[in-house]
């Protein structure tokens, strides 16, 4: 077994073989050994290639660090006719993005593959060439040769210069108005609004540095981080599962329904328990259950909607249902086409939901509310990109939503929104403006 230096050496000597001079995909795969010092997230911050991928997956059993991109896909539906072309390679996953609207993706087949499942590790490096595989190893050996050794992730240390929402306070309770008046029109069952919070900091934003420290401390969620170039990212510390598919088995879930969580175990357990029998957050949570299985029912056989849970979370706790079936075809574009946005991050009618959040929303929702993870035709896993952030440079954009019903309370969903943003945002400002 290797350290991750160890690991890329081995990797380089092996590029020194023979490799054809003709198209095609070719992978090697090196073992990596676990220790307290392997961080990917930290290998990965060090890094001056881009784009950069982080993943860990909400039972912590999968985690992976993907740099560089060979093929470069703008829809998941692009990049699942790509896996296709090589279906003898089952296991070749392509990391990425997908937007709100889900025809827009930002999706990649990585140059270099840090992958741990379970307690094993190893370092996949992929060749691809549309010529010559021979030239492809030569630019794979200079692009190892680029790579830095890990350092320790450094705490964050800002200061918050500023901060303004979109839409404010008074402009929410407008919109929530506006939203409720059109459920009692019979326009809308329920649309999801949301809030846009930018911070603009003294000093650059370390991405890598926000979602270590996010993940440290937003257990029981998926965490997730894409960095297009030097100044931009996007990352997020997810409780949503979009869904789950392993050969044509598929997990999904409804999560809509929302209190705040306690400290105290016994005063959390209370909430949880009022959130269990309040009629309001029930609603909410069967609509997207119905709306799910109204979706699926064409593409599956029988669907199982197992008992609601509460999860408990740092700032909130959330009604859950998961619902599990088996796809007629394994085929994640429809999945992706089917499920995403859910009525959870969109609302009902979906059409008519997305048509009020794109008049009255002040601000373009690019990849908040889309979802990230990866495809294969062996198996593929997305999460809802929520409690997530957009970084640029010295500036951190917050998204919070909320599920708008009749009967709905302004005060009330500016106090959820309030929660749900207190996930990342404590982390960035513990030194007030």
């Amino acid at each position: 077994m290797n350290s991750v230096t160890v690991a890329l050496q081995q990797l380089q000597l092996a590029l020194t073989g023979e490799f054809a001079d003709a198209p095609g995909l070719h992978r090697l795969c090196v073992d990596v050994t676990l220790s307290d010092d392997s961080d990917p997230l930290a290998w990965l911050a060090c890094q001056k290639l881009y784009p950069q991928f982080y993943w860990q997956q909400r039972e912590g059993s999968d985690e992976v660090a993907a740099l560089g991109s060979l093929r470069q896909f703008s829809s998941l539906a692009e990049a699942q006719t790509f896996l296709k072309t090589y279906a003898k390679i089952p296991s070749l996953r392509i990391w990425g993005l997908n937007a709100f609207d889900p025809a827009q993706g930002f999706l990649f087949l990585s140059r270099l593959e840090w992958r741990r499942q379970g307690g094993k590790a190893c370092l996949w490096l992929h060749l691809y060439s549309e010529t010559s595989l021979k030239e492809d190893a030569r630019e794979a050996a200079a692009f190892i040769g680029n790579l830095l050794p890990a350092k320790p992730l450094l705490p964050l240390h800002l200061q918050c210069m500023s901060e303004q929402h979109q839409p404010g306070q008074n402009d929410w309770y407008r919109l929530i108005g506006k939203a409720t008046q059109a459920i009692g029109n019979g326009e809308l069952e329920k649309v999801v609004l949301a809030r846009a919070t930018d911070l603009r900091f003294s000093a650059p934003v370390s991405p890598a540095a926000f979602m270590a420290a996010s993940r440290r401390v937003n257990s029981r969620c998926f965490h997730f981080m894409m960095v297009f170039d030097a100044d931009s990212a996007f990352l997020g510390s997810s409780p949503e599962r979009l869904w789950r598919r392993i050969g044509s088995a598929l997990r999904t879930e409804a999560l809509a329904g929302t209190v705040a969580n306690h400290v105290d175990d016994h005063h959390a357990w209370s909430l949880g328990q009022w959130l269990l029998k309040d009629d309001k957050n029930q609603r909410e949570n069967m609509l997207v259950v119905e709306d799910i299985c109204e979706r699926l029912k064409n593409q599956s056989g029988m669907l199982d909607v197992l008992p609601p849970q509460v999860v408990r979370l740092r700032k909130v706790q959330h009604l859950r249902r998961c619902i599990w079936t088996e796809l007629a075809q394994p085929d994640d574009a429809v999945c992706l086409e089917q499920l995403q946005p859910t009525a959870a991050v969109a609302g009902l009618p979906r059409e008519s939901a997305k048509a009020f959040i794109n008049d009255f929303e002040p601000f373009d929702r690019e990849w908040y509310a889309g979802s990230a993870g990866y495809l294969s035709c062996q198996q593929t896993e997305f999460c809802v990109a929520l409690r997530s952030a957009k970084v640029s440079n010295i500036t951190v954009r917050l998204y919070a939503g909320a599920g708008i019903i009749a009967g709905s309370d302004p005060e009330q969903e500016w106090q959820e929104i309030e929660n749900k943003a207190a996930s990342l945002r404590t982390l960035l400002t513990r030194t007030a403006f």
